[in-house]
């Protein structure tokens, strides 16, 4: 076997945690390579499909209409959670989001302010001018002016880890090592692996979207965790939104989401309802649809609206099945027609007068169903009506590493790996148990890269 002359640091997968964490390393001085499986015009990762990052900041900014207090965030963060996360490493990011911006842009990443559409974001989130694929060409072109090594097409398939200190990483072919005095995972989870998600799933798996990348397999994970790395989180447990039941398997990134959910209802394919459409902000939210969705019937629903909020939600990437009638959007959807009338027809009896705001939670409201929509509830009577498919569409998956402060990799049993970090979706289960906000998996990534990169590059330093 063969074995490429060493580096200080060896990060392995490349999206926006890894490459944070590799131009961090460099900026120390460190020698780095970045291992990116994927070939260069897919390199990214799930990155490539993000809009935006969740920061925290005291005041109005030239990208954000108020202030957003860290303490908010965190807050924020341990609401959608039910408080099931590590508080340390929460406020860790909590804190250390306030200069994600500027480092980002200091290294040529370019932002902009929140989109129209984009419900209840103007405040809390930066968004990427270009979105996540400009941000990683930013990255990528800063990463090449810095000097560091970038190889494509490098998927790791063996960690060569001895008395928990990394030596090197063995390469698809097992005929080429790539060494290093030090190493960040960065590789993402297991949401591209279909078997793995079957095996925590079971049947429901089979009608899952992967809104992201397919090279995020998790053998990185699977790798860490047989060599005696501590697990956090719930393999069930994940980023998971409702999307267009018409999207395709794989990388169907950010544009099949479905943002109309809150300004209407959904049923299943009985024609019911089952859930408080109007339960929190979306962007608390919208993370928890795919589950729901995963857990009815055929793992399918429908979200229907009217004339009035056509307008109000970011664009679909497929049309909506339009009809007249709610009797025909049902024959269009292959629901049953006379279940969804008057599923509708009881939602609008009981919806009660209020001031609909989109962007607060406001006062329209139903009483007397179960589930009752608790915001944004208003008659759905004024055709044209729309309807949308849902399946649930994983982003990624909570099931990680567990990590310090410094980011290191700890072991299920003694000390911690020596030389072994980690950053990104592989170790978001720290902060990131069941809930989500969202921009926070863009953030963990920043704040955790730049703290991988840091503390490898002072072990490769000694």
């Amino acid at each position: 076997m063969s074995a490429t002359a060493g580096y200080d640091v060896v990060v392995i997968g490349g999206g926006n945690a890894g490459l944070c964490a590799a131009l961090a390393a460099r900026a120390a001085g460190a020698r780095v390579v970045v291992l990116e499986s994927a070939p260069r015009h897919y390199r990214g990762g799930n990155s490539r499909h993000t809009r935006n990052l969740r920061c925290a900041h005291a005041a109005p900014t030239e990208l954000n209409t108020d202030s957003y207090p860290r303490d908010e965030l965190l807050a924020d963060l341990k609401h959608v959670n039910d408080d099931d996360t590590d508080a340390e490493l929460a406020a860790l990011v909590a804190a250390s989001s306030e200069d994600c911006v500027s480092w980002l842009a200091a290294l040529g990443v370019r932002f902009q302010a929140a989109l129209r559409g984009t419900l209840q974001l103007a405040r809390t989130n930066a968004f990427y001018l270009g979105g996540g694929t400009a941000l990683m060409n930013g990255l990528y072109a800063a990463a090449e002016r810095r000097g560091v090594d970038v190889r494509y097409d490098a998927e790791v398939v063996g960690l060569d880890l001895r008395d928990g200190t990394f030596a090197a990483a063995t390469l698809l072919g097992g005929d080429a090592q790539v060494r290093g005095r030090a190493v960040v995972l960065a590789a993402g989870g297991f949401e591209g692996n279909l078997e793995w998600l079957y095996h925590a799933w079971g049947d429901a798996a089979r009608n899952f979207v992967i809104r992201g990348t397919p090279y995020n397999r998790g053998a990185l994970l699977r790798l860490a965790l047989d060599a005696g790395a501590e697990p956090v989180g719930d393999e069930r447990e994940c980023h998971a939104v409702a999307v267009d039941g018409r999207a395709q398997q794989f990388d169907g990134g950010i544009v099949t989401r479905l943002d109309c959910v809150p300004l209407g209802i959904v049923v299943d394919r009985t024609g019911a309802r089952f859930y408080d459409e109007g339960e929190d902000v979306w962007p608390k939210r919208y993370a928890i649809w795919g589950k729901l969705v995963a857990r009815r019937p055929g793992q399918i629903a429908y979200a229907i609206v009217d004339a009035k909020v056509r307008d109000r939600f970011m664009p679909s990437a497929f049309p909506p099945f339009e009809a007249q009638s709610l009797r025909e959007l049902a024959t269009r959807l292959d629901l049953p027609a006379e279940a969804l009338e008057t599923t509708v027809a009881e939602f609008n009896r009981a919806v009660r007068p209020g001031t609909f705001d989109e962007a607060a939670l406001d006062d329209c409201r139903t009483t007397g169903l179960a589930p009752d929509k608790t915001h944004w509830a208003q008659r759905i009577d004024t055709a044209p009506y729309w309807g949308y498919p849902l399946r649930p569409g994983i982003t990624f998956t909570y099931l990680g590493l567990r990590v310090d402060a410094e980011a290191r990799v700890l072991a299920a049993s003694g000390p911690p790996f020596a030389n072994v970090y980690a950053a990104g979706e592989i170790m978001a289960g720290n902060v990131l148990r069941k809930g989500y906000i969202a921009g926070i998996g863009m953030t963990i990534g920043t704040v955790f890269g730049r703290i991988a990169g840091e503390s490898a590059a002072r072990h490769a330093q000694r």
